[in-house]
């Protein structure tokens, strides 16, 4: 088990109503997203089929490349992300998510185009980072996600302590990434596990893997689960969360429980 699979969620229960139906723009990359519902199915607490939340998906792996649209200061992937988004609330979703990081680079800039909430990956990220370590943690991001700032204005703005890689540092972790979109797996962990051991001997804080592939690669190399933190993770929490707390309460009242996948 990751740590990615494990911890508890606090829910409601006996609860009732039309649920929140959640909508998923995926595709950047297909691993990372299927990771992604593979984690909100275990952080849902359901018994059943029914039980858990409505889901409808666009994955469209033919979005153009952040990274090398960010490093060019270019907007070319923002039409494709724009479209994606209007299409799933078009479709019937009320609650937004987008499991790749660097994609909200550009979203972040037309969130005055998107017609129904999204949960931003990057401050679900922090919230559970500060929950693991308060004092601070590495950014194993992109070199577009380092370079666009998007985590390190947010971090500083809720007092959170990010420290980045050096830059051969920062060329493992983003070629970790690119591994895991090519299927190598088993190459992306050695990759990163090497990277990880380096900025431990450094600084002894957890990872914040802040690519939706690192989580993958992190979990090939075996390395110790408490010693990161998941944005994969992370948005399925916040999303549960989100789709939870939009149920009304059952007659009687509901109960609180923990679950624990």
């Amino acid at each position: 088990m990751t740590p990615a699979d494990r911890g508890p969620v606090a829910v409601e229960t006996g609860a009732t109503g039309v649920p929140r139906t959640l909508g998923v723009l995926g595709g950047m990359g297909p691993a990372a997203t299927a990771e992604f519902l593979r984690l909100l199915a275990l952080r849902t607490p359901a018994g059943n089929d029914q039980q858990h939340p409505r889901i409808v998906m666009l994955s469209d792996p033919g979005i153009p490349e952040r990274t090398g649209a960010v490093l060019a200061g270019s907007d070319e992937p923002l039409p494709a992300i724009r479209r994606g988004l209007v299409q799933l609330a078009d479709w019937g979703a009320d609650l937004l998510a987008v499991p790749c990081n660097t994609a909200h680079v550009f979203i972040d800039r037309i969130q005055a185009d998107i017609p129904v909430p999204l949960v931003h990956i990057v401050d679900a990220t922090l919230r559970a980072a500060m929950r693991v370590n308060p004092s601070g943690g590495w950014l194993a991001a992109t070199t577009g996600t380092v370079r666009s700032g998007l985590y390190q204005w947010r971090a500083a703005a809720c007092g959170y302590r990010l420290l980045l890689p050096d830059e051969a540092t920062q060329d493992r972790i983003h070629r970790a990434g690119i591994l895991v979109k090519a299927n190598e797996t088993d190459r992306a962990g050695e990759v990163l596990g090497a990277a990880a051991r380096e900025l431990w001997r450094e600084r002894d804080l957890p990872v914040l893997t802040a690519c939706t592939e690192l989580p993958i690669a992190y979990a090939a190399a075996g390395l110790p689960e408490e010693r990161s933190v998941s944005s994969l993770a992370a948005l399925a929490e916040e999303c549960v969360a989100r789709l939870l707390a939009h149920r009304p309460p059952a007659a009687g009242g509901a109960r609180n429980r923990e679950i624990r996948a």
